[in-house]
């Protein structure tokens, strides 16, 4: 019995509460933190009725024969967010099998833009019998075309691709029309999780309760509230009609989710407020940063705001990346407005369903380079052909934005580009995209590190669709660096999928985490839970592979998670492990050369970072180690975007034994090197600062046209470097007029000049 019910169940354990979507289960191997805390079994399933029994003992019987194979491996949390790890050989789906099994079993269906429309099978068959062919705008099952996931917006009914196998299965064997919608039930909720849901409703229904609405405010007031957060010339009718409320103690706007379409209901609730006013360093303006919260978490939060204010006839929708944008361009245009519950940082599977009934989808998520880039892998998702682009500049911020500045929001909705593009363009369709890059220089430059800022300095930021290789010696901290490396990102924002095949992924969480509060816990355990919680927070995947793996599988892991999760970067640690047993008869360096065209290929397809680590070859403790020392051909460092060496002094035991390394930076050519000291106490890298030698700028005067002949330089301002050393030592002395080279060209930029041993072209600081 206890067998039956684990293969019967088996898609209700793949629900992954975290990051973007709880309903969607990855079908590869993918796992969230926390990774295994305690290992229980579920309790007895609970049935509604006889019915109900009665199906789901068929439905196990067919599971049983399909998959007597299958090896569950399982584990349940007590956590207040459900999160689980599963190892489940799952094979891929594709579209073509779902329409090759619903031709089988006589389903109708067409073509939608990222889902199979079909009629519902948890619904009686209309008047006529069930040889009266529906029409297909009655159709009501959505089926994901990549996942095969499926939802039935009649009565909410979702579950896997194997759950409605079996539900068609049992529907065939016993010769009914339809399922009764309650046979695909989960497990009962543990007391834990029930409490915490009630408790999170409650809250819910007190902020929205003490809301108050905008009509009952003072003019002034309300006003006031409006400039504060950048609609100053929204209605008062658009704030009501959207429902919106603001919340006094917190001095925030309250945006509601109302889910479910049978019994719509208030599911929970968004907070935004005005935390702080920062200035710009490049113009002097000023700007309000928000904040925003969610009732139930992030990772339960699925509201398409605005949704219900379009008609099921509407033809085309506008998609934003905030609600005030939603009620901007409603107001504007009069068009649908719909908001992402997440922004730029993700687009849930879950919500397509929701859009299908578009067939046109201009997205306009912002006013920045962010903004653009995620509007490209939307539109992917979306389905191109339908969909077209805002293009972000100082004529076309967000929505709200250009309401409050009074511009035409119906023309620039009316200028937005088709996201489809042919394979050859001209100059012509590139001009606005080479400007964009040029008037946004430190976006297009990508997310800054704010642990390693010389990293920063010399890479300038970490950018989609590039391949980066890292190698350092053996036992020189690799994996322990670019953790703390990814670590950093995922905290700003770049949603992180690992893939350590060498050390197991409870150790790697255990890593992090004392990374991400930069402390050890074996002596402070009653501070665990409360940096867990910050930590589960964080967009941070794992794939739950371990040892030699396939590529195949691991790229198509990978692939899921981008289309799940919207994943920015991926670590693979190492190569090597996938340059398995099944290579023996074939050249290892041809496979390896393989392997890496295939990381290359996806990073560049997938608009993904993919960040390699690939062992060095065997070199001597006292040389250090160069491009050439990556193990394998030349391919490697050929096909790298980015070289990153971590360099270690094996014979040194003092400080300053290890340093940093940038090889190869195909963004601008800035190559150079700078020093890590490693904390024990908190596993993390950092600059040292104190004592050591700096970078800075150097103004030199300017000189007579004798002078300048004799030198062959230019008068004005160049940079030089300065080194400083410590108290009691000579400080080296700086040419005259070093000019300031950039990478190994001739471009303006910053030098390095720190003595004779200086390779030239590289940006040293040590």
């Amino acid at each position: 019995m206890w067998a039956s019910v684990c293969l019967r169940r088996v898609t209700r354990l793949l629900r992954v509460a975290g990051g973007c979507s709880s309903r969607h289960a990855p079908q590869r191997r993918l796992a969230t933190f926390p990774l295994c805390r305690t290992t229980v079994p579920p309790p007895p399933r609970q049935w509604n009725s006889q019915t109900e029994t009665f199906a789901a003992s068929k439905l196990h019987q067919h599971a049983a024969n399909r998959r007597a194979l299958v090896f569950l491996r399982f584990s349940r949390t007590f956590k207040k967010d459900t999160k689980s790890t599963v190892d489940l050989p799952l094979g891929p789906v594709t579209v073509t099998d779902i329409k090759q099994y619903l031709r089988s079993k006589d389903i109708p269906f067409h073509d939608g833009y990222s889902c199979l429309h079909a009629p519902s099978i948890f619904t009686e068959p209309p008047p006529g019998g069930s040889g009266a062919a529906p029409s297909k705008d009655s159709y009501s099952m959505f089926i994901d075309k990549t996942t095969g996931q499926f939802l039935c917006m009649d009565t909410d009914v979702e579950g896997s691709w194997e759950d409605l196998q079996d539900c068609l299965e049992v529907m065939q064997k016993e010769g009914q029309s339809s399922m009764p919608p309650g046979v695909l039930l989960g497990y009962p909720e543990s007391l834990e999780e029930a409490e915490e849901r009630e408790r999170e409703l409650r809250e819910v229904q007190r902020i929205w309760s003490s809301a108050v609405p905008f009509g009952d405010l003072h003019d002034d007031e309300a006003q006031l509230v409006k400039v504060m957060f950048g609609i100053p010339k929204v209605t008062n009718a658009t704030l009501r009609r959207f429902a919106v409320r603001f919340f006094k103690p917190t001095k925030s706007l309250v945006f509601p989710w109302y889910g479910g379409r049978l019994e719509p209901s208030l599911r929970g609730v968004k907070l935004l407020s005005a935390t702080a006013t920062v200035t710009d360093d490049k113009d002097g303006s000023e700007r309000v940063v928000y904040a925003e919260a969610t009732v139930p978490r992030p990772s339960g939060y699925h509201n398409l705001f605005g949704l219900g204010l379009a008609g099921r006839k509407d033809p085309e929708v506008v998609l934003v990346g905030r609600e005030v944008d939603a009620m901007a361009v409603s107001q504007a245009t009069g068009l649908p407005a719909v908001a992402l519950p997440r922004g730029v940082t993700c687009l849930p599977p879950a919500l397509l369903p929701y859009l299908e009934q578009f067939r046109r989808v201009t997205l306009w998520l912002g006013g920045d380079m962010r903004s653009w880039e995620a509007s490209k892998v939307f539109a992917r998702k979306l389905g191109l052909k339908r969909c077209s682009l805002v293009r972000p500049g100082d004529h076309q911020p967000s929505a709200a934005d250009a309401l409050a500045q009074g511009r035409n929001l119906a023309r620039i909705l009316k200028s937005s580009i088709p996201a489809a593009h042919k394979s050859i363009v001209s100059f012509k369709q590139l001009r606005d995209d080479v400007f964009g890059e040029l008037a946004n220089t430190e976006q297009v430059a990508g997310v800054k590190w704010s642990r390693f800022p010389d990293l920063t300095k010399i890479l300038k930021g970490h950018r989609k669709g590039e391949l980066t290789v890292f190698t350092g010696p053996t036992g020189s901290g690799k994996t322990t660096f670019i953790s703390e490396y990814a670590l950093d990102l995922c905290m700003g924002g770049v949603n992180t999928l690992w893939g350590s095949f060498e050390i197991n992924n409870v150790r790697l969480a255990k890593i992090m985490l004392t990374q991400f509060a930069q402390q050890r816990f074996e002596d402070s355990l009653h501070e665990y839970d409360a940096w867990a919680d910050r930590f589960e927070e964080l967009p941070l995947y794992f794939m739950t592979f371990h040892g030699q793996q396939n590529i195949k599988v691991v790229l198509d892991t990978m692939q899921h998670a981008v289309y799940l999760y919207d994943i920015g970067h991926v670590v693979i640690d190492n190569l090597q492990f996938m340059m398995g047993q099944e290579h023996l008869s074939v050249d290892k360096f041809a496979v390896q050369d393989h392997i890496i065209g295939a990381f290359r290929k996806f990073a560049t397809h997938s608009s993904c970072h993919v960040t390699l680590i690939i062992h060095p070859r065997k070199e001597e403790d006292d040389k250090e180690l160069q491009t050439a020392s990556i193990f394998g051909t030349a391919k490697a460092s050929q096909e790298a975007d980015n070289v990153l060496i971590l360099q270690e002094k094996k014979l040194v035991t003092c400080p300053g034994r290890r340093s940093l390394q940038v090889a190869k930076n195909r963004f601008d050519g800035d190559v150079g090197v700078f020093p890590l000291e490693f904390n024990k106490n908190s596993l993390t890298f950092t600059t040292p600062l104190k004592g050591k030698r700096k970078l800075h700028q150097h103004k030199v005067k300017d000189k007579s046209d004798d002078e300048m002949d004799g030198e062959g330089g230019g008068g004005g301002v160049v940079e030089e470097v300065v080194v400083k050393k410590e108290k009691g030592e000579k400080a080296a002395k700086a040419p005259k007029a070093a000019k300031a080279v950039k990478g190994a060209g001739k471009n303006k930029g910053e030098a390095s000049s720190e003595g004779k041993n200086s390779p030239k072209g590289n940006t040293t600081v040590s």
